[in-house]
């Protein structure tokens, strides 16, 4: 005889207790759709979340700071080109000023001679006077003096346009660099992006596995738990006083003559007349689930013949129906030859009619007869 102690019975019981409550918690949380999160880890989504948020920002700096530096490139190149123009422009107001201050044409020996100076002074002096070396200009020095000043200015052209290319080139050579230099930098942004996602991607694989592993840990832990309290539970309830029918534990005494009462979540157990009766009982079931299956087996035969009686008067109704469509069509097809024959005269008729034109009256007698 097994009997189980207070305290034991009172730690088992309270063990259930947390359990359920436990149980009821889970149920609570999982059902309620406010605070349940579906396998997610909030705290890493919403740590990536910050991350991509400030991935982005990083991004939208460098891009400002790159617009910046560009921005400042491409004004300093418009103020370099703006001071080289400037000074082009100065140098050549202040040799125009030496020129037209101290190289006035108007003040050379030559110049009535040369072009020819309205303003210009004249020497005008007898020719008696003038000497073997008085002669100021000779033709042939004109022209190789026109020639070299043709030179010199088709060599300061050409000069001046060497320059000019030089500087553009200069220009372009140095759009080509920044040019250069912000598709490096775009490759550059392109693999630190590149570098920072991959990160971020690894970042979150390896916290994801954690968390995995933590989870997968955590469910093993809860498992095993369970299981335990599931064995206890269970070892409690094979037991008890109930599954081993212990009638000494179900049985209380009342006293004065009376008979003991039985305690039914104590011990379930029958007396051997309950169970005679229940026998009895569970043989007059079966004896009357045994008349109504022959009752059933009775009724189908029955509705089986029914239904082969009924099967033969169809198949008789139809062969009748056959019948009476057979000397309907015999009828049928014995009028039809006598139109035919009738069609047939009236056909001779109308061709005699045609070649004699002169009908006789016993032609018509024949015809009305056989019409009848």
């Amino acid at each position: 005889m097994y009997k189980v102690d207070l305290p034991v019975d009172q730690s088992i019981t309270k063990a259930v207790e947390r359990r359920r409550s436990a149980e009821e918690a889970r149920k609570a949380r999982i059902f309620n759709t406010r605070l349940r999160v579906m396998g997610l880890d909030l705290d890493a989504l919403n740590q990536q979340v910050q991350e991509k948020k400030h991935q982005q920002n990083m991004e939208i700096q460098q891009d400002k700071a790159f617009d910046k530096l560009r921005n400042y490139h491409d004004n300093i190149l418009l103020q370099q080109d703006i001071d080289e123009r400037e000074k082009r422009a100065a140098l050549h107001t202040d040799l125009t000023r030496y020129w037209a201050t101290h190289q006035r044409m108007e003040d050379s020996r030559d110049a009535d001679l040369s072009c020819g100076l309205q303003g210009a002074v004249r020497v005008t002096l007898p020719e008696g006077e003038l000497g073997p070396a008085s002669m100021q200009i000779f033709q042939v020095e004109a022209k190789e003096q026109i020639r070299s000043e043709q030179l010199k200015k088709t060599e300061r052209d050409l000069r001046e346009q060497k320059q000019d290319n030089e500087s553009r080139n200069m220009r372009d050579k140095h759009r080509e660099m920044l040019q250069s230099r912000k598709l490096v930098h775009q490759d550059l942004r392109g693999v630190q992006q590149a570098a920072l996602e991959e990160e971020c991607k690894k970042a979150a694989r390896i916290a994801l596995n954690n968390y995995n592993r933590a989870l997968v840990q955590y469910m093993r832990e809860q498992q095993r738990r369970e299981e335990r309290e599931n064995l206890a539970e269970m070892w409690h309830t094979l037991t008890s006083d109930m599954m081993t029918e212990c009638a000494e534990a179900a049985e209380r005494a009342l006293g004065r003559g009376r008979l003991p009462r039985v305690l039914t979540d104590r011990w379930k157990g029958m007396s051997p007349e309950q169970l005679s009766a229940i026998h009895r009982e569970q043989e007059a079931q079966c004896s009357e689930r045994q008349r109504q299956r022959d009752a059933e087996k009775i009724q189908d035969a029955a509705w089986s013949l029914q239904l082969l009686k009924l099967s033969r008067e169809a198949e008789e109704k139809e062969m009748r129906a056959e019948e009476l469509r057979r000397e309907k069509r015999m009828q049928m097809d014995q009028y039809n030859m006598q139109l035919a024959r009738e069609q047939q005269a009236y056909q001779e008729y109308l061709n005699k009619k045609l070649y004699t034109n002169k009908p006789t009256k016993e032609y018509f007698c024949q015809f009305n007869t056989s019409s009848r």
